[in-house]
């Protein structure tokens, strides 16, 4: 393992300075790499969370999961929010006061980075893998609800289609819902290992707006927060397309359309007291 500490005041001021001797100085730097690398087991890479929590590694993917403190009685399921995308830097300080809530209430929250896969079946592997390990290894429900924000919005629900038993309800913050809107079929084929045209052809086995039939068979609830003046992930081509046809499918969804808001790191998208309140009421109550 490579270990590089920068000296601001020049490599002879390092070798002279203090009459410390080359040698000396070079254990202190193995000791400081040494030490790096023990914290960094429990950081998994570097990755950091707005709450405390805990990182590891599945399928050698970074994976994290953030407990509430107080134990359930035994042999009660801990209810969990499953959060995408789970790039470097997401779940982000903006959602502490949105994540706090949910640990206030007894609910954990999780997710594990798939990388830019767009909702690809490597990425639903993957997170098939996260549910079978946090609910066969730590004790958390079978039916979580899926948050995604953005581009998690492609991630959670190719993997809710084809899951929906397992699903208590879906949240959205301007979620990516349309593969052709964001990021286009030109550059998400790639990681589909398709064609352009080949991905075209296939839509339906890959574009969450085509495959909502079995989240409305199963009655899966829905909740959207959406910008009407997004550019990056405009409001009809992804939130409004998909409410219009889940209601035609007799699914039962909610979408509320901020005005003069668009796809931005405003405050109110991550301190909204219905999308809480959605998350809370349909994530701890028992399935009828």
């Amino acid at each position: 393992m490579a270990c590089k500490t920068k000296n601001p005041l020049g490599a002879d001021y390092w070798l002279r300075s203090s009459g410390a001797a080359p040698k000396v100085l070079i254990v202190k730097r193995l000791l400081i790499c040494l030490t790096t690398a023990l914290l960094g087991l429990g950081l998994s890479q570097g990755k950091r969370l707005p709450l405390s929590g805990q990182t590891f590694e599945i399928g050698g993917r970074t994976a994290f999961l953030i407990m509430p403190g107080e134990a359930l009685p035994a042999g009660e399921q801990r209810p969990w929010v499953w959060y995408a995308p789970t790039l470097p830097g997401l779940p982000g300080n903006e959602e502490k006061w949105m994540l706090s809530r949910f640990i206030e209430n007894g609910i954990a929250i999780a997710g594990i980075d798939v990388g830019e896969s767009f909702g690809n079946p490597e990425g639903r592997r993957l997170y098939t893998v996260l549910y079978q390990t946090l609910t066969e290894n730590h004790g958390l429900s079978r039916r979580p609800c899926l948050l995604g924000r953005s581009r998690g919005g492609l991630m959670l629900y190719n993997w809710a289609t084809e899951n929906p038993a397992k699903v208590s309800c879906i949240a959205g913050i301007y979620p990516v819902c349309n593969l052709a809107s964001w990021p286009g079929l030109a550059r998400s084929c790639k990681a589909y290992g398709l064609t352009r045209q080949a991905l075209a052809a296939s839509l339906k086995d890959h574009n969450p707006i085509e495959r909502l039939a079995p989240l409305a068979k199963a009655k899966v609830p829905i909740f959207h927060i959406h910008g009407d003046i997004d550019t990056v992930v405009p409001l009809e081509a992804n939130s409004g397309i998909l409410s219009k046809r889940y209601a035609k499918l007799g699914g039962s969804m909610t979408l509320k359309v901020i005005r003069n808001q668009g796809h931005n790191m405003w405050s109110g998208w991550f301190r909204d007291e219905d999308l809480v309140a959605f998350i809370l009421e349909n994530t701890t109550k028992p399935k009828p």
